[in-house]
């Protein structure tokens, strides 16, 4: 008789969970079938929500952060690249670029994809989010192009090509007609020297607060309703960042003198439940779960970002925590600044 791994009882549960939620979808009976559930199941201990990390790092953690870090050869993954992208996307003064924070949701999905399909099919998900505002963006670009220019259209770069001056590794470039493009300078041992060259977004979707400038103007974001605008969009994907970045928070920082390493598993958990659960429903926090079990162990870790042990996977993903923790915040501040960090 064949014994079942944890894993495999994961993959399992997951299966029929799926199917049970599927099934109960399409009879229209999942929002009845839900409150009949938490009826009858005992409530878990109440989580410590987590809003936002403040952590900057000490003089010397910042020092290691001007050290280049390097491919990692077979794997489409890649630490230097999403570090590239998120130290590109701040904007001066207080402003996020689109462009560099999508692409840096594209390695976080191919970071998610590399733990296994549980996860993936969370990673799904967020890449489904991503095309939404990239498909606005285009949208908008190609209406630019077919008709002049309105003074409302314009204000989203306006505000950013006003303070762009003192930004050294950060430039607007004029081009012909109403687009924009971005040259932001990488780092990274594989980027020395490198310009990436980001394709074109029209100027409403050129960064956070000009895209929620003009999606206000023109009245796409709905307070009341869900809604398939950029904003409502981007909180959902500003909500699942800070859970990753708590998780690789955890995943980086040593255990106290006699304590054990915890489980990546345990760790994702634990910060899943302080950051996104408490949007979800009862039945999307129990599948979350079973997903998280299925992840791999601690050395799995050390191999994706190419690192040996934990002192130095600490040094990489606290880099990377740093780099998520600026964006997030300037976003954070945006949100809250419209009034949007509860849209529905």
């Amino acid at each position: 008789m064949v014994t079942m791994g944890i894993k495999t009882k994961a993959a399992v549960a997951i299966v029929i969970l799926l199917v049970f939620l599927g099934s109960m979808w399409l009879q229209g009976g999942l929002e009845n079938q839900w409150r009949s559930c938490m009826k009858g199941f005992p409530q878990d201990q109440e989580p410590v929500i987590v809003t936002i990390l403040n952590d900057t790092g000490t003089d010397s953690e910042r020092d290691t952060d001007r050290v280049p870090l390097g491919k990692c050869p077979g794997q489409d993954f890649q630490v230097s690249r999403l570090l590239s992208y998120l130290l590109a996307a701040p904007a001066p003064p207080s402003d996020v670029l689109l462009q560099p924070y999508l692409s840096s949701w594209d390695e976080l999905i191919k970071f998610m994809e590399a733990l296994g399909p549980m996860v993936g099919i969370i990673s799904q998900e967020i890449d489904g989010k991503t095309s939404i505002i990239r498909q606005l963006a285009r949208n908008d670009a190609e209406r630019q192009m077919e008709r002049p220019q309105e003074e409302e259209v314009r204000e989203g770069e306006e505000h950013i090509r006003a303070n762009a001056d003192g930004r050294r590794d950060w430039k607007v470039e004029e081009r012909p007609g109403p687009q924009t493009a971005i040259a932001v300078k990488t780092e990274g041992k594989d980027a020395v020297g490198e310009e990436r060259h980001f394709a074109d977004f029209g100027e409403s979707y050129l960064s956070v607060r000009s895209m929620i400038q003009v999606e206000l103007r023109r009245g796409t974001v709905d307070f009341a309703e869900q809604t398939d605008s950029g904003c409502r969009t981007l909180l959902r994907l500003h909500r699942a960042l800070l859970w990753l970045q708590l998780f690789l928070k955890k995943l980086g920082e040593k255990p106290a003198a006699g304590a054990r390493l915890r489980s990546p598993s345990e760790l994702c958990r634990e910060a899943y439940q302080q950051t996104l659960a408490h949007h979800h429903s009862w039945l999307v926090r129990r599948a979350a779960e079973l997903a998280f079990l299925a992840l791999p162990d601690r050395g799995f870790f050390f191999r994706l970002v190419c690192v040996h042990n934990q002192d130095d996977l600490a040094l990489v993903l606290n880099r990377v925590v740093r780099a998520i923790g600026e964006v997030y915040q300037r976003t954070q501040n945006a949100l809250e600044e419209y009034s949007m960090l509860n849209l529905p």
